[in-house]
């Protein structure tokens, strides 16, 4: 449809932002309205700020929306390549783990879902799978690359399995990769929890990952990207404060997975993680949190993730929302620009 466009790369990826936030937010409405006459609604964590008890209640699972225009737009703008089909197979099977997480909770009425169990061995299985795609399909190189230091080669230990013409699994760059795109699915769903948070956070970071893909000739990744950041624009409209309806798990933890295969394919494993490093921020809260508490029986933070924090000292939600966008937008400049300067000298 969209092949006489094909000679103008630049406006594909653009247009990709736009067709995915219409699509987003078209659908959006018909689905909030589904979702409250079927009285489907998110169920607030007891312990956590008193403030957020007036949002029990609201729809959630708008990560469906945002999942069906990433498909679309993507597979309708992009060519579908297997590097494609590789990305949207790990985001949608993502999503799905957490559409299961979200019904899970709807069904049960509490705030907690499938075990942390459960979703970390379905999150370890699909970044297994993604991986050893990428590594025998696409040719990813098994390396880690830290620009202007050093490039480490994480394939030194690898096995072959005799199956076929052989399947490589590098040992070491899987357990790394394991660990980035598995922490980086929890780290996003950990900040989504202020109205707008999260999709505007994903918003800015999918940008720039739309940017590094096209500067390494990977127009589909870069069509990808841009289809999610498009998704994110869309949803805001109905999340920013007050919300009208949450991503829920369904859209948290497959655009935490999207973020971290794009990082694989486009060779910025090291550097995607000062692109999110708002999420990873996050994350880092809650583990120092735990781990410092049950050492002290005292708190670091006065609530974690982060954000609850600085909503404990006083600061307004919009006030840490808005903050925290900037906070992202800077971290992911600074991350880009290290990618570029790298780029450049590389």
């Amino acid at each position: 449809m969209f092949s006489t466009f094909a000679a103008y790369p630049t406006f594909l990826v653009f247009l990709a932002v736009v067709i995915s936030m219409v699509v987003t937010m078209g659908l959006m409405p018909v689905w909030i309205r589904l979702l409250k006459s079927s009285h489907i609604g998110q169920q607030v964590r007891a312990d956590g700020p008193q403030s957020h008890l007036v949002k029990q209640g609201t729809p959630t699972m708008g990560g469906v929306i945002m999942l069906v225009a990433v498909i679309a737009c993507t597979l309708l703008i992009g060519a579908p390549t297997p590097e494609i089909w590789l990305l949207l197979g790990a985001t949608v099977l993502t999503g799905l783990l957490g559409l299961i997480d979200d019904g899970s909770k709807v069904a049960h009425e509490r705030s907690l879902g499938l075990t942390p169990k459960a979703k970390l061995v379905g999150q370890f299985a699909i970044a297994t799978a993604f991986i050893l795609f990428a590594v025998n399909l696409l040719g990813v190189e098994p390396t880690v690359s830290i620009p202007f230091v050093y490039t480490f080669d994480l394939g030194i230990l690898t096995w072959v399995l005799p199956i076929g013409d052989g399947i490589a699994i590098p040992v070491l760059y899987l357990l790394f990769v394991n660990i980035l795109l598995v922490g980086m699915c929890n780290a996003v769903n950990l900040t989504d929890g202020l109205d707008g948070l999260a999709a505007g956070s994903v918003m800015i970071v999918m940008l720039v990952m739309a940017a590094i893909a096209y500067r390494s000739d990977l127009l589909p990744s870069a069509i990808f990207a841009a289809t999610l950041a498009g998704a994110c624009v869309g949803f805001l409209w109905f999340n920013s404060y007050p919300a009208d309806i949450f991503m829920g798990d369904t859209g948290s933890l497959a655009l935490g997975m999207a973020l971290g295969c794009l990082a694989v394919v486009t060779k910025t494993e090291f550097v995607s993680l000062i692109i999110g490093g708002l999420f990873v921020a996050e994350a880092l809260s809650v583990m120092i949190q735990v781990l410092y508490y049950k050492k002290t029986k005292k708190r670091i933070f006065l609530m974690a993730p982060l954000h609850h924090h600085f909503e404990k000292k006083g600061w307004s939600e919009t006030k840490v929302v808005v903050r925290f966008w900037i906070v992202s937008g800077v971290l992911a400049a600074l991350g880009f620009s290290l990618y570029f300067a790298g780029s450049l000298l590389g």
